[in-house]
């Protein structure tokens, strides 16, 4: 069957109302590798961008007494980059590892790229790429090694994978370290050969679950311009992270997950607006003096000061700006109360989260 043959194929089977996994069964049958055929697949689905590609309805997931998720739904628009915001401890791995087929959960389903994760996940593995929080890569084989491996176990051939690997070098600037063992390399060379092996069959949908933690500022930089990059181009990214920059930064629509439930959802400056005026955040020079501080100011803010005893921090947020402002350093220097810093800004993330759950993020504490 021709290239065009097989795509005019998968539109009228859609059209039929055949599924992802009838197709390729039907085509597998007759001999087609699912590597050779996915793209197609997807490419050609009756679907306009922007539809859901991960859609996950009533998910639970129970170890014993301890419930790691808890009923989550949430869906996931194809082409976009999509992030899972939320501590240590929130439920943002497991959900992961259900999406990826490694993990079954207790109640619900879910589905990606039209794949059912339990039923249909061999067809789904060879479509989907994953970078977990630790870099799975061999470290006594080279960079080239680790790439052309990945390539063998896809079932690509032999020459496909040693020309992919070559393009996955360039494209992560690792072509000068290629041939040492990853043994060598540093912390953000791991992470970028990880992020690069789970590129290796060119995945529709890309699972990144904490690509930058540990990670210097300058490549966390570069690993954020690589996955807008991947999004240029069409690949589907769900994020998960701990840092509100990055989710900022990088995702079109983010979850806040806490305790195994979604607790907000919504674009960055959606999620922004929950908090609404500004924010006046207060740095004291005696850190004991935040809780008593706090008190004292309580009445000028929107909602009660967010107070940190450890670092003599406290954040509120306001209406009326500047005349806010100076009610407050006219208050606190009656009552000799030392500032060392005095900031009215913008809502951030960092905001809205501690709003939610009362807390920031392990990575912001």
């Amino acid at each position: 069957m021709a290239n065009q043959q097989l795509i005019q194929y998968i539109k009228d089977a859609h059209r039929e109302g055949m599924s992802n996994q009838q197709i390729l069964q039907a085509l597998t049958d007759v001999g087609w590798q699912v590597h050779d055929i996915m793209d197609i697949v997807l490419d050609h689905e009756v679907q306009e961008p922007g539809d859901d590609i991960i859609s996950v309805e009533n998910l639970s997931k129970h170890y014993g007494k301890v419930i790691a998720l808890d009923d989550v739904s949430l869906d996931v628009k194809r082409g976009s980059v999509t992030a899972l915001l939320g501590p240590n401890g929130a439920g943002k791995t497991t959900l992961v590892r259900i999406l990826t087929t490694l993990l079954r959960q207790t109640n619900g389903k879910a589905t990606v790229a039209g794949f059912d994760v339990i039923n249909d996940a061999q067809s789904l593995r060879s479509v989907i790429g994953l970078a977990g929080q630790n870099a799975a890569i061999d470290e006594v084989l080279s960079g080239r090694e680790n790439l052309e491996m990945v390539g063998r176990l896809y079932h690509l051939p032999a020459s496909e994978a040693k020309s992919r690997a070559v393009e996955l070098l360039k494209q992560f600037e690792l072509e000068d370290a290629a041939d040492r063992p990853a043994k060598t390399y540093s912390g953000g060379m791991r992470r970028r050969l990880d992020l690069a092996a789970s590129l290796i069959i060119r995945p529709k949908i890309l699972f990144l679950d904490e690509p930058t933690t540990g990670l210097d500022p300058r490549s966390r930089f570069a690993l954020w311009n690589v996955i807008r990059d991947l999004v240029e181009d069409g690949t589907t990214v769900l994020l998960t992270t701990q840092y509100l920059e990055e989710a900022d930064r990088l995702a079109r629509h983010i979850f806040v997950i806490d305790n195994g439930r979604i607790i907000a959802q919504g674009t960055p400056a959606e999620l922004k607006r929950q908090i609404g005026g500004e924010v006046l955040e207060l740095h004291l020079t005696n850190h004991h003096d935040a809780i008593v501080v706090a008190e004292m100011i309580s009445e000028f803010g929107d909602d009660q000061p967010h107070t940190d005893p450890s670092t003599g921090v406290i954040t509120m947020p306001v209406s009326g700006g500047a005349s806010i402002l100076v009610e407050v350093v006219r208050r606190l220097d009656s009552a000799q109360m030392e500032l060392s810093d005095v900031i009215l800004r913008h809502p951030s993330l960092d905001d809205v989260f501690m709003k939610l759950t009362g807390h920031g993020t392990s990575a912001n504490q």
